[in-house]
């Protein structure tokens, strides 16, 4: 049964909850054990949570220097890749606000993630953080996702408030925050990176839903 949070606000935006069988990206003693999948759904995408039969799609995109840009760099061991699938996974067992799988529908392949992040180095803060397939982009997509995250997190999951980190020349994930409602809030170092933070919060969110 869903809890109260799990409730879907409007009717482009659809949340299920779906058994799954624990796979490769989970801990040796999860495996084999049931859990349990979130899906947000919008017009075009399915954002759903991952499975341990993602790592090898993932693993391809963080080998991609353009899924890979303004970051510390592309991942060259596929351990990488396990240890990225089976924190989300992990967040998603304890019901933490977690990253999605983007996934076109009809179809199957993940083309990237949408979804939150949770970092130390700006601790009390949750984090609205994407990347697509390049060969995706300028197509509204990540748009299209950032907006059901963020709708998710503050009409299902009634959180005060998200940010995104964005390095200061990453121009198109600057227009999806601005296209997503945020405002730029501060700049900061973030692992050695000048970084801007972009916010929005939950009351900003109800006055802009309200207002149009």
């Amino acid at each position: 049964m869903l809890v109260s949070w799990q409730r879907c606000f409007a009717r482009r935006l659809r949340l299920r909850r779906i058994d799954i069988v624990l796979g490769e990206a989970d801990p040796p003693e999860e495996r084999g054990k049931p859990g349990v999948v979130m899906e947000l759904q919008t017009e075009r995408l399915i954002l759903r949570s991952f499975r341990g039969e993602d790592v090898d799609a993932m693993a391809q995109l963080f080998a991609n220097p353009d899924f890979m840009r303004f970051s510390l760099g592309v991942f060259t061991e596929r351990n990488k890749t396990v240890e990225f699938v089976d924190k989300v996974m992990a967040w998603d067992r304890t019901d933490m606000p977690s990253q999605f799988a983007v996934v076109l529908r009809g179809q199957h392949a993940v083309i990237g993630y949408c979804g939150f992040h949770h970092h130390p180095e700006v601790p009390g803060e949750i984090e609205i953080g994407y990347r697509l397939h390049p060969d995706y982009w300028n197509r509204g997509l990540i748009t299209e996702a950032a907006r059901a995250v963020r709708d998710h997190a503050f009409a299902d999951l009634k959180l005060p408030r998200v940010i995104s980190l964005i390095h200061p020349g990453n121009t198109p994930s600057r227009r999806v925050a601005e296209k997503n409602g945020m405002k730029i809030e501060r700049e900061i170092t973030f692992r050695g990176f000048p970084t801007l933070v972009y916010a929005i919060s939950r009351e900003q969110w109800l006055a802009n839903r309200d207002a149009s």
